[in-house]
């Protein structure tokens, strides 16, 4: 029993479990699952004057502040108590996709050259990370949820918006593997 709480499971246990979140969800009166939001939650709770966008309740959705707390633990817990701290790895084609954009093959899960700790604080790492995490964050706002939100909710609950953010979210992805990172590394 052990052994598969320290291996990934497969996607015929995985999918339909995540899948099962939906109805669930449903079943206990909240029809939104998502992390974007969470944010806004917080800046509601700890912002003392806040914009007319954070004066809400934010105790009718508290719950989601306890899913992104166990979000956060359950990380942490798999990267200091999976062995060897490798949770998966990734497959040879993979590597070799990697490797055709001009990155060595990752040792981890990323490639060094985009997720090391001296990339971050170099001048195209600082403009990656201050620019990505500016669209990624208005980006979610902006199409009133996140990935897992409107991929996984959303899609479920047949919302044509739903259907264009997710087709964005995957355009905007292919975009900047295939053109964006080959012009910066």
């Amino acid at each position: 029993m052990s052994e598969s709480l320290y291996s990934p499971w497969p996607w015929y246990i995985a999918g339909p479990m995540v899948g099962l979140m939906v109805p669930l969800m449903i079943l206990v009166g909240n029809r939104r699952w998502g992390v974007s939001s969470s944010f806004r939650h917080v800046c509601a709770i700890a912002l003392p004057r806040r914009p007319a966008y954070l004066r809400y309740d934010w105790k009718q959705e508290s719950w989601s502040l306890f899913f992104v707390g166990g979000a956060v633990i359950g990380g942490f817990l798999a990267a200091h108590f999976f062995p060897n701290g490798e949770v998966s790895s990734i497959a040879p084609r993979t590597r070799n996709a990697i490797a055709a954009l001009g990155f060595d093959a990752p040792r981890g899960l990323v490639p060094a050259e985009v997720f090391s700790l001296a990339h971050v604080w170099s001048a195209r790492g600082l403009l990656m990370v201050v620019i990505g995490g500016f669209l990624v964050g208005f980006g979610s706002r902006y199409a009133n949820g996140c990935t897992s939100g409107h991929a996984v909710t959303g899609l479920a609950l047949l919302e044509w918006p739903a259907l264009v953010a997710t087709l964005s979210f995957f355009a905007g992805g292919l975009l900047v593997t295939h053109v964006v990172y080959p012009l910066l590394f």
